[in-house]
């Protein structure tokens, strides 16, 4: 036979939906700072191959949301200096940004985006829906930054883009923390809106600060929970171990 025969085409975007899956159990603290993955014992409960699991792992290392430690991967443990470093980053760029936005602005066409996303955002928030809020500051989020005329601070932005989504997702599980970004928001879209380069910068650094502190609230949470359950586990051991008298009984 001459012609060849096609190959079997795999199932499209199997990595990706094990990258999707892996980074939903990320944010919703299913696994979190600390915990270990596996590629092999990934595989198996997910019930693919290999192969995918190591693609997706590769991809959410490249996105900072976990990182390689020896044989496999670990979600990092996120620490005040680290707090404090990625939002020096974020104080320097993201105001400036938005300032130069104001100044390439083009008037309500430009608004759109935000505020489509302000309304998605507000309509969340009423009904308690928590993924559908982080999409909505996502798109919000995108909505402005697409307007960069500066591209190389565009593809700064764009570099740590996955690592702040992960740090929105630890901070807007809190409705006290949604609120709060959505004031920022409204507040950050009316800056815009009056073409105000100054008070864009201005609310865009108050938006980081009030995100700042969520987050330190979060990462404290967390600890807090893991050391709990780090108590009870040590309390549970002590209660099912055999005392020295059992011990000795069953020897005789």
């Amino acid at each position: 036979m001459n012609r060849p025969i096609k190959p079997i085409e795999k199932p499209a975007g199997l990595a990706d939906q094990v990258f999707q899956q892996l980074r939903s159990y990320i944010g919703s603290h299913q696994v979190r700072p600390g915990d270990r993955l596996q590629e092999a014992g990934l595989a198996m409960q997910l019930g693919v191959s290999r192969t995918p699991v190591r693609e997706a792992l590769a991809r959410l290392e490249s996105e900072g949301l976990i990182c390689a430690e020896g044989r496999g991967f670990v979600i990092p443990e996120l620490t005040d200096s680290d707090i404090d470093e990625i939002y020096e980053i974020r104080f320097l760029l993201e105001p400036a940004a938005l300032g130069s936005v104001v100044k390439e602005f083009g008037g309500d066409t430009d608004l759109a985006g935000l505020s489509g996303a302000i309304a998605d955002a507000v309509a969340a928030d009423k009904n308690g829906d928590v993924q559908a809020f982080i999409e909505a500051n996502s798109r919000f989020h995108n909505a402005w930054r697409i307007l960069l005329p500066n591209r190389r601070m565009s593809k700064l932005l764009d570099q740590y883009v996955g690592h702040v989504r992960f740090l929105r997702v630890l901070t807007l599980v809190d409705a006290a923390a949604r609120r709060a970004a959505l004031k920022g928001m409204k507040n950050i879209h009316a800056a815009l809106k009056k073409r105000d380069p100054d008070a864009a910068a201005q609310s865009m650094h108050e938006h980081l600060e009030t995100a700042k502190h969520f987050l330190i609230m979060a990462v404290a949470k967390i600890n807090q929970e893991k050391e709990a359950e780090s108590s009870a586990s040590t309390v549970h051991a002590v209660k099912t171990r055999p005392s020295r008298t059992n011990r000795s009984a069953a020897a005789r």
